[in-house]
């Protein structure tokens, strides 16, 4: 796990339990095909409006109506431009780092952090909040890189177990630390919209590495992710 710490439990009702073996993940790294870029995001979306009008039509949609007329289009472009445009490695948020140069050596937390993401085994919706410690090891981030970090992993399909460690393994790559922790605390509308239709409950996930594995650090980060502002 690369030094990381994961932990997955899911919220029923305001308490959490272990989901277990049955839960179904992934590598770290999204799967995708070593020929992913060679068309172009204009080719991209001529493909996914094709067959996404021939899914509307199996389904007996009028695609001659004016409110559906537009729908492939918008959800080819929805998906290439917007929703999934993490997948692009140009679209990869950059990063400049600062010297600590008041000599803050506490973690830093960032939480409350949107997510917004979409679940790879049905395509639904993902919502939720990340929160975010690190411990400098001598520079520093600018805040809002931390939030486009968490935005660019979040925008494709995704599990929320390899989001957290994908978002992890960013930020001590680019900080140049080990101290990092990561909390995720989202709703999956899989869970919600289909199937069991519990819409009560959420998934957590979290990642430490670092001196958040040590119990007092690791407690610190929890309790200040949990006060009030």
């Amino acid at each position: 796990m690369n030094r990381n710490k994961l932990h997955i439990s899911q919220k029923k009702n305001g308490h959490s339990e272990d989901i277990g073996n049955a839960h179904i993940g992934t590598a770290y790294g999204t799967p995708i095909r070593d020929d992913a870029f060679e068309l172009s995001e204009e080719e991209k979306m001529e493909k996914i409006e094709q067959h996404f009008k021939e899914i509307m039509n199996i389904l007996g949609l009028d695609l001659k109506d004016d409110s559906l007329s537009g729908t492939p289009h918008r959800v080819a472009k929805m998906y290439v431009k917007e929703i999934f445009r993490g997948l692009n490695p140009e679209n990869k948020p950059r990063v400049a780092l600062f010297e600590n140069k008041y000599g803050y050596r506490q973690m830093l937390v960032e939480k409350n952090i949107t997510v917004h993401s979409t679940c790879e085994h049905h395509f639904l919706p993902i919502y939720g909040v990340a929160h975010v410690a690190y411990i400098s090891s001598g520079k520093v981030i600018g805040l809002s890189k931390i939030n486009r970090l968490v935005e660019y992993f979040s925008k494709r399909p995704q599990v929320q177990e390899r989001l957290t460690i994908q978002i992890a393994d960013e930020l001590k790559r680019v900080l140049e630390t080990e101290d990092i922790a990561v909390y995720i605390d989202a709703e999956h509308m899989c869970v919600k919209s289909r199937g069991i239709e519990d819409n009560q409950s959420s998934t957590v996930t979290t990642a430490y590495s670092g001196k958040f594995l040590n119990e007092n650090v690791r407690a610190e980060f929890l309790q200040s992710i949990q006060s009030t502002r």
